[in-house]
């Protein structure tokens, strides 16, 4: 039986084991998914006593949180380096760029599920306002970047892709990987998983026809998001 590790007293220390908890939270993630993770788990990788996780993280919803500012913050570099050099893209490089640099972190894209529903909400107003205001600055930069990168897509039109490509990969997600029940059905019903199993092929597809709406002559322009008035 592993000996649990002792308290981390310095801040040096706390910083390393909640680096730890939230690497050993992704290792698990990617090995089952977001919705099974339980936090004894998480405790058993460090070595930790589950009691004292409480000094790092207050609930599974601000461990799972900061998993996702983390993994969405990485892919914000990975796309923005991708596109990062100068050239010009085409509609279907730019839905190929999204959806690969998505595609490249599954635990982010099962937590995009997950962040609405239930994280976000389960935190402490000034948890949510840290998450909330660097997840827009991520936002705002990757639709500088996608604007950027192409002759025909203004910041607005960016932001109404990035909305795109976070619902689509978030929703596709969950469908792509059905728990047993529905995975058992598909094999009975081919036709039911046919388009659900299918990530990748299917998001790049779903946002190649955003782009294309987005780029063509008369199309509708796209809402000024901050001067919207909540309903």
């Amino acid at each position: 039986m592993e000996t649990p590790r002792q308290r981390a007293r310095s801040g040096e220390d706390k910083a390393r084991r909640r680096h730890d908890l939230l690497n050993a939270a992704y290792e698990i993630a990617a090995r089952t998914s977001v919705r099974e993770l339980m936090l004894s788990q998480v405790t058993a990788a460090v070595g930790l006593d589950p009691s004292a996780l409480r000094r790092y993280f207050s609930s599974r919803e601000e461990l799972l949180l900061e998993l996702a500012e983390t993994r969405g913050l990485a892919w914000a570099e990975r796309l923005c380096a991708e596109l990062g050099d100068g050239r010009r893209r085409t509609r279907e490089e730019l839905a190929h760029s999204l959806t690969s640099t998505l595609a490249a972190d599954p635990v982010l894209c099962d937590l995009l599920t997950h962040v609405p529903l239930s994280l976000e909400g389960g935190v402490d107003i000034e948890r949510a306002r840290s998450f909330k205001t660097k997840a827009f600055e991520a936002h705002h930069t990757m639709s500088r970047a996608l604007a950027d990168a192409s002759d025909e897509l203004g910041v607005m039109e960016a932001r109404t892709v990035l909305a795109a490509a976070t619902a689509l990969a978030g929703n596709l997600w969950q469908l792509s990987h059905p728990t047993p029940t529905l995975a058992a059905l598909y094999e009975q019903v081919p036709e039911w998983g046919h388009v659900a199993l299918h990530f990748g092929p299917t998001l790049e597809y779903i946002l190649g026809v955003v782009l294309l709406g987005l780029t063509a002559p008369g199309h509708p322009e796209p809402p000024d998001w901050s001067m919207l008035e909540s309903t």
